[in-house]
């Protein structure tokens, strides 16, 4: 029996999907013991505000070592680890229960970013080396997802011991068939796999890599 925990969490479907590919994932893997530490995953709403209370008596619950929020990015291509969150929400479209905020700050009076604790190139360097796409990605845009990271990075801005941060995934290929021009896409088997080996880097990495991640847009 592990005494270790990682704490998943992926979201509900939103924007009209009958499914949301990072709660698929997530919970494939809930109770899974990944280099010796115990998974449990938690759905969030897609919902401002909400996903962050439910995040909190997560975090009050578990207290895990180690937390990785997934979400999905209809159009990526590759298992994306986010390397900042911004004091943001400016949403292009309603969450799931009808807000859309604008200009409004995540937290207020907050830091204007956080930037993650996972060893992001290092977990992108060794899933490269797997066989599965990946990438380092700039932005974690300002919808739920980016509220969720920058609120996670917030309630462990004290523990830092706790490795947290955000991954986006891909569609999974039946919501991508139904799209205009059939956008990029991901098998679940193959995002499990990946997520599983993401967990494993980021548990045993000690130090990230240096070398360039960045990006010219």
């Amino acid at each position: 029996m592990s005494d270790k925990t990682i704490l998943l969490t992926g979201f509900e479907p939103f924007g009209g999907e009958t499914v949301n590919p990072s709660w698929e994932v997530v919970r494939a893997l809930d109770g899974a013991v990944i280099a010796g530490a115990r998974v449990h995953a938690r759905r969030l709403p897609c919902v401002f505000g909400a996903a962050l209370s439910e995040l909190q008596r997560a975090l009050d619950e578990l207290k895990p070592e180690l937390v990785l929020a997934l979400g999905q990015a209809g159009g990526r291509s590759e298992l994306s680890l986010e390397r900042v969150a911004i004091n943001v929400d400016d949403a292009r479209i309603a969450d799931n229960a009808g807000a859309r905020p604008i200009d409004a700050a995540v937290v207020p009076g907050g830091p204007a970013a956080y930037f993650t604790t996972l060893p992001i190139k290092a977990m992108v360097a060794g899933l490269r080396a797997a066989g599965h796409p990946a990438g380092v990605s700039q932005t974690a845009g300002t919808f739920v997802c980016n509220h969720v990271f920058y609120g996670l990075q917030h309630a462990l801005r004290e523990r830092p011991a706790v490795r947290s941060g955000f991954m986006h995934i891909p569609l999974l290929p039946e919501q991508a068939a139904r799209l205009p021009g059939a956008p990029a896409s991901m098998g679940l088997q193959a995002m499990i796999e990946g997520l599983r080996l993401a967990l494993t880097l980021a548990l045993q990495t000690e130090a990230d890599l240096r070398q360039s991640g960045g990006s010219l847009d």
